[in-house]
């Protein structure tokens, strides 16, 4: 089950609710505990030795009397004691100036003395084929579009086309703002009015002109050569944040998506990706590693039960852009666009192998067109289409996308069963019918 493809509109109920964003909430960091260093603890003094021995002398004279009173001690003298005082008291300065500095009672300091590292010499460059290289050659060619309409403001993706001022969009950017407006805002900022030049619900795209010139155009490059798990950037401006930028692989090819309401189905053999794609994406580039855009992006996939769309979760589509070239080449030289059909209508309720072909007309549509292209190779009501081209087709939206993503004047091979005979006829394409 698909979502609406993936633009971001908000309407008068969405205004008093803000989108969240990512929170990041920061801890308590333990402080680094540090034994306070010790002062060294001062010994006493240095104390005199003992009196030395009375000596004899060595005569026969009597000895003479000993004196009898104390002890006299040693002492410092005042020149020794000012030089320790004045020691003391530096020591003391100099132990509480680095205390203060070094380990304060509120565990601030007031030096954070972290490391600095050296600033490169140059600018660092990154590979071309990095997500980073990739990013800075495509983003100034990325546009973001806010869209005011009757029903409420919106805002999407877009990329610049031509120098002198088109830019591709998917249709459900800017339908319905013929009434409004479009502002477009590009890389350096810049905002211009723009109108739209050409539109198709049938591809979901639009082509929407400025007055400007010197602009830088996206690369288109060649969806064909697109294989499965070849790594793609996508850039656009999801929920209005400008100049996002997610990255992934090819998940799959000929993804039949069909999204839209009944009233403006668009029918896409798309690409599908694991790059993050938003509401607000819709429009932007999907771009391989040469930096050439691949891709439109224009849907995700809706988990099923959902009414709305919750983001991305991992399942993104896109139109090829080869697709995407040959609809925007209609758009700029006539205003509209075409695809093709083979004349067709298809049995809804149908349930076996392939796809039948009505069995019955309907009011207004019949179930082979008279001088269609299916009614010029013999196909008939209520026959069997088990393959296109040698692929298998197991529902009706896979054989559609199928032929919308050819050209008109293609020709395609079916394999049809008509009750228990298989033939295989060619089919030239023809244009839709006004």
């Amino acid at each position: 089950m698909f979502a609406a493809p993936s633009s971001y509109r908000r309407t008068a109920e969405d205004q008093d609710v803000a989108p969240a964003g990512p929170s990041r909430e920061a801890g308590p960091v333990p402080a680094a505990s540090f034994a306070r260093p010790g002062a060294p603890r001062l010994t006493g003094a240095p104390t005199s030795g003992p009196d030395a021995p009375a000596v004899e002398a060595a005569s026969v004279a009597p000895a003479p009397a000993r004196p009898t009173g104390r002890r006299r001690r040693r002492t410092l003298s005042a020149a020794w004691v000012a030089p320790l005082v004045a020691l003391s008291v530096a020591a003391g300065f100099l132990g509480g100036l680095l205390g203060d500095r070094v380990l304060p009672d509120d565990g601030r300091r007031s030096d954070a003395g972290l490391p600095v590292v050296p600033a490169p010499a140059a600018r660092v460059d990154r590979e071309p084929e990095s997500v980073a290289g990739i990013a800075a050659g495509v983003l100034p060619s990325v546009v973001s579009l806010e869209v005011t309409t009757a029903e409420g403001a919106g805002s999407g993706s877009g990329f610049v086309l031509r120098q002198d001022g088109y830019v591709l969009t998917n249709n459900h950017v800017v339908e319905g703002a013929t009434g409004g407006s479009i502002v477009v805002q590009f890389a350096d900022g810049t905002e211009l009015p723009g109108t739209v030049v050409g539109a198709t619900g049938d591809y979901d795209l639009a082509v929407v002109k400025v007055e400007a010139t010197g602009l830088t155009p996206a690369a288109l490059g060649d969806s064909d050569t697109v294989v499965v798990g070849d790594p793609v950037v996508a850039i656009g401006a999801p929920l209005g944040l400008v100049g996002t930028v997610t990255s992934g692989i090819v998940s799959a090819l000929n993804r039949p998506v069909v999204a839209g309401d009944g009233s403006d189905t668009a029918f896409i053999n798309a690409i599908q990706t694991d790059a993050a794609i938003n509401p607000g994406n819709s429009g932007g580039p999907l771009v391989n590693a040469q930096g050439q855009v691949v891709g439109v992006n224009s849907a995700i996939a809706q988990l099923p039960g959902r009414l709305t769309g919750v983001g991305s979760i991992g399942l993104g589509f896109a139109i090829p852009s080869n697709q995407a070239r040959r609809t925007a080449e209609q758009l700029i030289e006539t205003g509209t666009a075409t695809y093709p059909v083979i004349g067709v209508a298809l049995e809804p309720g149908y349930t076996g192998e392939g796809v039948q072909v009505a069995v019955e007309n309907g009011s207004r549509t019949p179930a082979v067109t008279p001088d269609g292209p299916a009614d010029l190779a013999g196909i008939r009501r209520g026959d069997v289409i088990l393959s296109i081209d040698g692929r298998p087709v197991t529902a009706s939206e896979e054989l559609i996308v199928t032929i919308r993503a050819r050209e008109v004047g293609d020709t395609v091979v079916l394999r049809v069963r008509t009750g228990q005979d298989e033939r295989d006829v060619r089919v030239q394409l023809q244009a839709a019918p006004d």
